[in-house]
């Protein structure tokens, strides 16, 4: 739980629950990768059907792995945090659109960063410039830029 304070001076509370995913969740967040991918990715430039065959298999493969979070009694996104290379991967970070702009993202991230003192990185489409301004806030730095239409962030150990 974390007590907030919005734009207004008004405070309130944010209390975020965590559960891990399960197969009924695979199809939502295929769909929802599948939506980043068409909104961002150039796809005239990219093997569009390998690539969504890759997502679902990984959904598919880790959703074990994957966590919903709830809001209010409501789901409200979906993430993948998991260990690669020596480093921490926050992979599908989602939060649905009538969420979003209420610090649950935020709030996600800082979970977790808190859990580990590994690096952390994570994958952004270059044009999703919400998102990009969220990471950099979090002390996410640009350490790799992909074909041109993603970018690598990284940000070192614990929250500061």
């Amino acid at each position: 739980m974390r007590i907030n304070k919005n734009l207004t001076g008004v405070i309130y509370i944010m209390e975020l629950k965590y559960k891990p995913a399960r197969n009924m969740d695979i199809e939502p967040i295929f769909k929802l990768n599948k939506a980043l991918i068409d909104e961002y990715e150039n796809i005239e430039i990219i093997d569009y059907q390998k690539v969504l065959l890759w997502v679902r298999n990984k959904i598919e493969t880790h959703i074990q792995e994957y966590i919903y979070v709830i809001f209010n009694g409501k789901k409200v996104g979906y993430y993948y945090f998991h260990h690669t290379d020596g480093k921490m991967e926050i992979d599908d970070l989602y939060v649905f659109p009538q969420y979003r702009n209420m610090g649950i993202g935020t709030e996600i991230l800082k979970k977790c960063i808190s859990e580990t003192n590994l690096p952390i990185f994570l994958y952004v489409f270059a044009s999703n410039k919400r998102a990009i301004a969220l990471y950099q806030r979090l002390g996410f730095e640009i350490t790799e830029t992909i074909k041109g239409s993603r970018y690598i962030m990284q940000r070192q150990g614990l929250f500061t």
